[in-house]
């Protein structure tokens, strides 16, 4: 092999370098988190936004001051840690909870911000969340926000929401919500 006017001790240094360089790069691709495959998990749930009776899930924490003269309360602020149940009676299994914040963001038509934590009670899931943020249009049939985020077995999780509202009371402003969930998510959490 051609020195190219380097010294021995020089090649052999550079060398040194080069298979030092190559095994730490070796080392740093094994301490990677192994991921597993994605997994596609579908979710079927019902969300109880409850504002007025005897188990009160929802309340209005701030407001601007036209928003009670405002057709869409916009500015209104309203925090929640509402039921996720299998079926749409109050009385169905409890699944987990909704937890987060909701806001009348648009002055012109009824559209809330969505910022929901899914966390799982029971279950297979039971210890993992997901997070919604996105665009409720609630007159709208069916709603779609994305899934941002999750925890637990939806670690690194993406993907979306469809809702639906299956009974909503104008008096009350009680509201049951049909959810189909379908997350990209990773088979088993990482192991760091």
């Amino acid at each position: 092999m051609a020195n190219m006017g380097y010294s021995t001790p020089t090649i052999t240094v550079i060398t040194v370098l080069l298979f030092a360089c190559l095994h730490i790069a070796e080392v740093g691709a094994e301490a990677k988190p192994k991921l597993g495959l994605g997994k596609i998990s579908h979710l079927h749930f019902y969300f109880h936004d409850l504002l007025e009776g005897t188990n009160v899930t929802a309340v209005d924490v701030a407001s601007a001051p036209a928003t009670d003269s405002s057709l869409t309360q916009f500015g209104m602020v309203r925090v929640m840690d509402d039921w996720l149940t299998e079926g749409p009676e109050a009385t169905s299994k409890m699944v987990g909870r909704a937890q987060g914040i909701y806001v009348s963001s648009s002055q012109e038509k009824l559209h809330l911000l969505m910022a929901t934590t899914f966390v799982f009670e029971s279950g297979k899931y039971n210890g993992s969340t997901l997070s919604m943020v996105g665009k409720n249009a609630v007159f709208d049939e069916v709603r779609e926000m994305p899934i941002v985020g999750g925890s637990g077995l939806f670690r690194l999780g993406r993907g979306y929401a469809l809702a639906r509202t299956h009974s909503f009371d104008l008096k009350s402003g009680n509201a049951v919500v049909e959810y189909n969930v379908t997350v990209l998510h990773y088979s088993s959490p990482p192991r760091l």
